[in-house]
């Protein structure tokens, strides 16, 4: 936690002047009066000035994001964090050189990734907070892999009238592919088995 003790004429001033330090607002801060500002003998001699400790509370997202530097500053790795913000929540979208052991086979690292950050994150907010962690959008190019492969297996379940199995995937990448499949007048989707083996099953209506 960052603590800084300001002084001023008055209480309000030296809150200010602590506000004015850190660049922030009086919500982002907790506040503890030291010292009452006193006038002294006649108002001249002796006077003292109000005293007060300023911490800072962190914000769940700044946390997640300095989470993020500390894990890029250990693998030797600059990247570039941009904050995106829509109604399902917030992006963290992933930009550098050599990003592909971030992302890691099918975005297994990546998911790994996002899940410590929305712990992080969570653990500073009063309510709770998802965060999406995407690398050079590869959560969008692997959305249209698998979307891709949703409508040629169920080609082939129309095809064959077999059902087909799909590899283990996280709830994630199944809800694209059910997502894909929802509306198809010829098959439809289920998913079997126990996380982390669940896969999704493809069958002709």
């Amino acid at each position: 936690m960052k603590k800084i003790v300001v002084t001023g004429k008055t209480i309000e001033e030296a809150v200010k002047n602590g506000l004015r330090q850190w660049d922030t607002t009086e919500d982002r801060v907790k506040m503890v009066v030291l010292e009452q500002p006193s006038r002294g003998l006649f108002g001249l001699i002796g006077s003292r000035e109000a005293k007060v400790e300023l911490e800072f509370l962190p914000d769940a997202v700044d946390e997640a994001m300095y989470f993020l530097q500390d894990v890029f500053r250990t693998m030797s790795l600059e990247v570039r964090i941009d904050k995106k913000t829509d109604k399902d929540g917030l992006e963290l979208h992933l930009f550098g050189s050599d990003l592909g052991m971030l992302i890691g086979r099918r975005g297994q690292t990546l998911d790994a990734l996002q899940y410590l950050v929305n712990i992080v994150a969570n653990r500073y907010s009063s309510s709770h907070v998802r965060i999406v962690l995407d690398a050079e959008h590869f959560r969008e190019r692997r959305k249209k892999t698998l979307e891709d492969l949703a409508a040629r297996l169920a080609d082939r379940v129309i095809r064959t009238k077999k059902e087909v199995v799909l590899e283990p995937m996280s709830s994630h990448e199944r809800k694209v592919i059910h997502a894909k499949l929802q509306e198809h007048p010829m098959v439809r989707t289920f998913s079997r088995g126990e996380e982390p083996n669940r896969r999704i099953v493809i069958v002709y209506r």
